[in-house]
C-alpha cells in the first residue's frame, strides 16, 4: 500500500520511504489516531518533527492547517527521503530540514523566531532516547508553554516520570506501540 497522507490539503499523496528497516515511518492507521486525537491543536501550530525519518508526522500536520516545520533527523537515509518528500508536496517553504544529533543537545533550535507548541518524537524503538530527548528540549528554551509532546515509543520504554518540565496527559496502546501525549507545564 506505502505511506500516504491521510487528510488535509496533501490528502492521499503518497510518500517516498526508505527499503530497509532502520527507519521506521509511522503507519498511516497510527498516524491517524493520533492526529484525531490531537484534532484542533495542529492548526497554525509551528511544528518540531524530531527523528523525523520520512517526514510523515510533520507533513501531515501541514496537510492538516500547520504554519511551519522544522524536521530533525542525523541518519543519511532519512535526510535524502525526508527532502525528496518535501519536495514532491511543494512545502519548501513551510518546512526547514536539520541535520542534527539530537542525543547530544537541540542547540540547533535555540535560533528559530517561533517556539514550538507541537512537537513529534519518534525515536528508533529501544534505545533509550526518550528522556535524554525530552531533557534537551526542556533546556532548548524552544517550547511553549502548553506545547504538546506526541511519542511514539515501544511497550518496553517507559516515559520518565523524573523530568517535572513535563506531564503525561494521556497514553494509547497500539498494538506493540504506545502514543504518550504530554503537555509542557514551564
Amino acid at each position: 500500500m506505502g505511506l500516504r497522507i491521510i487528510a488535509g490539503a496533501l490528502k492521499g499523496k503518497r510518500l517516498y520511504s526508505v527499503r530497509n528497516m532502520s527507519i521506521r515511518p509511522t503507519a498511516d492507521k497510527l498516524r491517524e489516531s493520533m492526529f484525531n486525537i490531537l484534532s484542533q491543536r495542529v492548526l497554525d501550530a509551528v511544528v518540531l518533527d524530531l527523528f523525523a525519518g520520512t517526514g510523515a508526522l510533520g507533513i501531515e500536520a501541514l496537510s492538516r492547517g500547520a504554519e511551519s516545520v522544522v524536521f530533525i533527523d542525523n541518519r543519511k537515509e532519512a535526510l535524502s527521503v525526508l527532502k525528496r518528500n518535501i519536495n514532491s508536496c511543494m512545502l519548501d517553504q513551510k518546512a526547514n530540514i536539520v541535520k542534527w544529533n539530537i542525543r547530544q543537545n537541540l542547540n540547533c533550535i535555540k535560533s528559530q523566531k517561533h517556539h514550538f507548541d507541537l512537537i513529534f518524537l519518534d525515536p528508533p524503538y529501544d534505545n533509550n532516547l526518550i528522556k535524554p530527548t525530552l531533557s534537551n528540549l526542556d533546556k532548548s528554551h524552544s517550547l511553549k508553554k502548553g506545547a504538546c509532546i506526541v511519542i511514539e515509543h515501544s511497550l518496553f520504554e517507559p516515559i520518565p516520570t523524573d523530568l517535572f518540565a513535563f506531564e503525561l496527559l494521556d497514553q494509547r496502546k497500539y498494538g506493540k506501540t504506545l502514543v504518550s501525549f504530554l503537555n509542557y507545564v514551564i
